[in-house]
């Protein structure tokens, strides 16, 4: 592989951020500032429940003001974990994730973000063919092709009856939307990895793939993360940037790519123990963040 990097357009980096108590999103903007990102994550609450504060309460146009301030023009908001629009065999947790699919497109248009990441959703059983054919059902209920706003389909590692483990898959919701125009593509470097693309030998291969399928224009973003598993594995475990199997080499070459060079790069990697408290974790994101970012540094 070769680690010629583009040198003359630095890339936009950031990491999934917190979004709590009373200061919501402008607490959001200062822990991306602290970790010296220029772009970041978040979720509108916590992404294993469906309880939300009103929009008003959000502190949304101080954080804007702050982000103007320190030079991050953009983020992104990525949906919980719950919605499951592949679900065929619960008529109501389908029910639930349309409904609430269609408040978060909503709320990420209010706090001015322009991308809602989304996990395509499980089959629990009923096949992926069914499984397909219900998210581009969900799909096509929140989809106006009015909205301010895009679904990023996330690349999964396959696990379970995940959909969305092949680019196969994700084309195969593409041409059941109506609003394809307002669908696009989160690449996760891990789940990529664990789905058994080699991202670390042929990364422009995987994308050149990618490329027939639905076409490159097409991805969003990028999840940067490292991988416990070795490729195909099909498990969705995060490992530390230079501590898992793809390594430090072969993401900084994705960062630094420059067909990519504009898109945001997230990174969601473990939380690591502190160096004054064992017991403690704390996040890895400034560290990580600039490891990616210089290429003379070393882990």
């Amino acid at each position: 592989m070769s680690t010629e990097m583009n040198r003359k357009t630095p890339p936009i980096l950031g990491s999934h951020v917190g979004m709590s108590g009373r200061e919501m999103m402008i607490g959001s903007v200062k822990e991306a500032v602290s970790y010296n990102a220029d772009t970041f994550m978040l979720y509108t609450g916590a992404p294993q429940n469906t309880k939300r504060k009103d929009i008003s309460a959000l502190n949304i146009a101080p954080a804007w003001e702050y982000m103007r301030a320190n030079g991050i023009h953009d983020f992104v908001v990525h949906a919980p974990y719950i919605i499951n629009l592949a679900n065929t065999v619960n008529p109501s947790t389908y029910e639930i994730a349309v409904e609430f699919l269609a408040l978060e497109i909503e709320r990420t248009i209010a706090m001015g973000s322009h991308i809602l990441i989304l996990h395509p959703g499980a089959h629990v059983g009923a096949g992926t063919e069914a499984g397909i054919d219900r998210i581009a059902q969900g799909l096509n209920e929140v989809l106006t092709g009015t909205q301010d706003c895009y679904i990023a389909l996330e690349t999964m590692a396959g696990k379970g009856s995940e959909i969305g483990r092949s680019f196969e898959e994700l084309a195969a919701i593409y041409d059941k939307v109506t609003h394809s125009e307002k669908l696009r593509v989160c690449m996760d470097t891990c789940h990529l990895n664990d789905a058994g693309y080699d991202i670390v030998n042929d990364f422009d291969g995987v994308i050149d793939h990618f490329d027939q399928l639905i076409g490159k224009s097409q991805i969003a973003l990028f999840h940067i993360n490292d991988s416990k598993n070795e490729r195909g594995a099909g498990k969705d475990r995060h490992a530390n940037i230079g501590e898992g199997t793809i390594g430090t080499e072969a993401l900084r070459y994705i960062v630094h790519h420059p067909d990519f060079i504009q898109l945001p790069k997230i990174l969601e990697t473990p939380y690591i123990p502190s160096l004054t408290d064992p017991d403690k974790k704390v996040p890895p994101y400034k560290a990580e963040i600039a490891l990616l970012r210089n290429p003379g540094l070393q882990r």
